[in-house]
């Protein structure tokens, strides 16, 4: 199978990532709660860094339960600051404690988080070339209200490779086989 150029072909939890879960569109909350939370993680680091952790990282945040994470407190935090198997910043574990706070209330608010973001969209899929772009006025867009309702480490960059994960930007690059544009 020919993939996108950023896929290191030598790890086989990054092939499959890009074959089975990379664009395609995710509107499960538990899977959308789960993607926010690791792509937040992954702000200064590279996907493939995460995505090796994912299991550790499931197994630290209680199979990523939103519930038990937005009821996290000082001691959870320091078990969670202990654990080498994740990434250790303080700063992160505390965003994604508040962030699930957010997200909840976003769910209240929509009726589900998958609703607030096709809130932005329409209900569609945007269709781009992948490129070395960062942002969009889209990712700018939803990291701004996020930011403005609490969340943090939620920048555009950081919002952009969420929704290209997620599936609301459809970016596979024309050298791979799951590469299309709107209408084909």
């Amino acid at each position: 199978m020919n993939r996108c150029a950023w896929v290191n072909p030598k790890n086989p939890l990054y092939i499959r990532y890009h074959d089975e879960e990379w664009g395609v569109p995710l509107h499960d909350d538990g899977a959308l709660y789960e993607l926010l939370i690791l792509e937040s993680f992954q702000a200064g680091l590279s996907w493939e860094c995460v995505l090796n952790k994912r299991e550790a990282f499931q197994q630290a945040f209680d199979g990523f339960d939103i519930q038990k994470v937005s009821a996290y407190g000082d001691e959870k935090i320091e078990a969670l600051m202990q654990d080498p198997a994740i990434i250790r910043n303080r700063r992160k574990i505390a965003a994604a404690i508040e962030n699930s706070r957010v997200f909840l209330d976003i769910q209240q608010e929509f009726g589900s988080f998958d609703a607030y973001l096709r809130s932005f969209t329409g209900g569609k899929t945007y269709y781009e070339e992948y490129t070395l772009r960062t942002t969009s006025p889209l990712s700018d867009a939803i990291s701004e209200d996020l930011k403005r309702r609490g969340m943090r480490f939620v920048g555009s960059t950081t919002l952009y490779a969420f929704l290209q994960s997620a599936g609301v930007i459809d970016a596979h690059g024309p050298e791979c086989d799951k590469h299309c544009k709107a209408g084909s």
